[in-house]
């Protein structure tokens, strides 16, 4: 883990309950899909990792570009995402981003991609650097 001090100051939060996710800014409100009743509509799961991947490696592209080229407002993230179950039941997710740019040559963007790709937490070849820790609420926060 990184030495506190070196965390970004800004920290988000979001919540789903009763069908809607919100984060705490409202920037985000959105219904979201139920496995409890399939007939509502809203996001699911995949829609909202493949948003949530497009976003955070858009941000790394962006970072990146910008030392690649001045038309870093060109950068473009397409994610898709796929969850799947291993025989234990247990979900997995598939996710693949391709990232573009205007007016940079084949090169460029493989530059472009690669820096991206080993900024953000979530990269394609290091899976040492993910970690998910899940607890429970303290009682009386819902």
């Amino acid at each position: 883990m990184p030495d506190p001090s070196s965390w970004l100051a800004e920290t988000a939060t979001a919540t789903a309950k009763g069908g809607h996710v919100r984060t705490d800014d409202g920037g985000l409100s959105s219904a979201l899909a139920s496995p409890l009743a399939p007939h509502c509509n809203g996001l699911t799961p995949e829609q909202l990792l493949a948003a949530a991947f497009a976003s955070c490696l858009h941000h790394a592209a962006v970072e990146a570009a910008g030392e690649i080229t001045d038309e870093a407002h060109t950068v473009q993230v397409t994610a898709e995402a796929k969850l799947g179950r291993d025989d234990d039941g247990r979900y997995r997710a598939d996710v693949h981003a391709e990232i573009s740019s205007a007016g940079l040559t084949r090169e460029q963007l493989a530059d472009l991609v690669a820096y991206a790709d080993r900024l953000w937490p979530f990269s394609s070849g290091d899976n040492s650097r993910h970690r998910l820790t899940v607890t429970p609420a303290e009682n009386g926060r819902h």
